[in-house]
């Protein structure tokens, strides 16, 4: 069955529920050495939850409640990235309306296609990849369900290349290579629709650049742990940052763990590694305190 994203309805009903019990009443969090964290999107992902676990001095896998926002926001984070010089996609935010960018705006900065998603989702929720100015309202129109705020993007051909970060290393550089156009929702979490390369068949120069420009977008995140910092490259080999995801997935046969597989790295010893980046990175803290 194809996979699809889930409803309007059905996301706000997750976002109602999915906090609604207090943490601080939950012995098994509030007595754990560290959380484990494995949620995508929403107030999992997106600093809540962490501000919450910070503020009962619970320990956590993954960045802290500002990396996790600043992440989490795409325009913030693109505004950062070419702040220390991370090449990504030409943008511009549009009015919820639709009424801006106008066509012939969107045609002269950036040219058609473009990408038209939500500015604080995951999971490509609510994108649409525009080809031609007569989808463009509309698409902004949809996005705008999902978010607040509404990104018109360049849409960069080529090829879809992710690195993970694990502590000080930046993991093997992997390609995924989807069914469709784009690594949308379907082919995301539909059996089949993808297929991933670890390593990619990069030369040297092109991985060591993914792989640094990767680091570099990390840092400038401030974020901490582990990280999937997501590229296009262009038919050139010109790299573009996308985004980064401060949660990735998790499982065995996700691309983080095939990055570490494909560095020596097991399953269980990646679980442990991330564990023990959690607690050293409490300690410091409580150190700096």
């Amino acid at each position: 069955m194809k996979a699809k994203p889930p409803t309007l309805e059905a996301l706000m009903q997750m976002s109602r529920t999915s906090l609604s019990t207090s943490l601080a009443s939950i012995d098994a969090v509030r007595d754990a050495e560290v959380v484990f964290l494995a949620l995508h999107g929403g107030q999992g992902e997106d600093g809540t939850l962490q501000a919450l676990l910070d503020m009962m001095g619970v320990a956590y896998t993954g960045s802290g409640h500002l990396a996790s926002a600043l992440a989490m926001d795409k325009d913030l984070s693109k505004h950062l990235f070419r702040a220390v010089g991370v090449p990504t996609p030409e943008w511009t935010m549009a009015a919820l309306d639709g009424s801006s960018p106008t066509v012939s705006e969107v045609d002269r900065s950036m040219g058609f296609p473009v990408i038209v998603k939500p500015s604080k989702q995951g999971s490509t929720v609510g994108l649409t990849v525009v080809k031609d100015g007569s989808q463009l309202r509309a698409a902004i129109l949809e996005a705008a369900r999902y978010d607040d705020e509404v990104m018109v993007e360049q849409f960069i051909a080529g090829r879809e290349l992710t690195v993970g970060i694990l502590g000080d290393e930046a993991l093997p550089v992997g390609e995924i290579i989807p069914k469709h156009e784009i690594y949308d929702y379907e082919c995301k979490y539909t059996a089949g629709m993808a297929r991933e390369e670890f390593p990619a068949k990069l030369n040297g120069d092109r991985t060591r650049e993914a792989q640094r420009l990767a680091r570099l977008a990390f840092d400038v995140l401030k974020l901490r742990g582990y990280a999937r910092i997501d590229f296009r490259m262009a038919a050139d080999g010109a790299l573009f940052c996308l985004e980064a995801n401060t949660l990735p997935g998790m499982t065995e046969l996700s691309l983080i763990p095939q990055g570490a597989a494909a560095h020596g790295i097991s399953f269980p010893e990646l679980c442990d590694r991330i564990v023990q980046l959690a607690l050293r990175g409490r300690t410091a803290g409580a150190g700096a305190s």
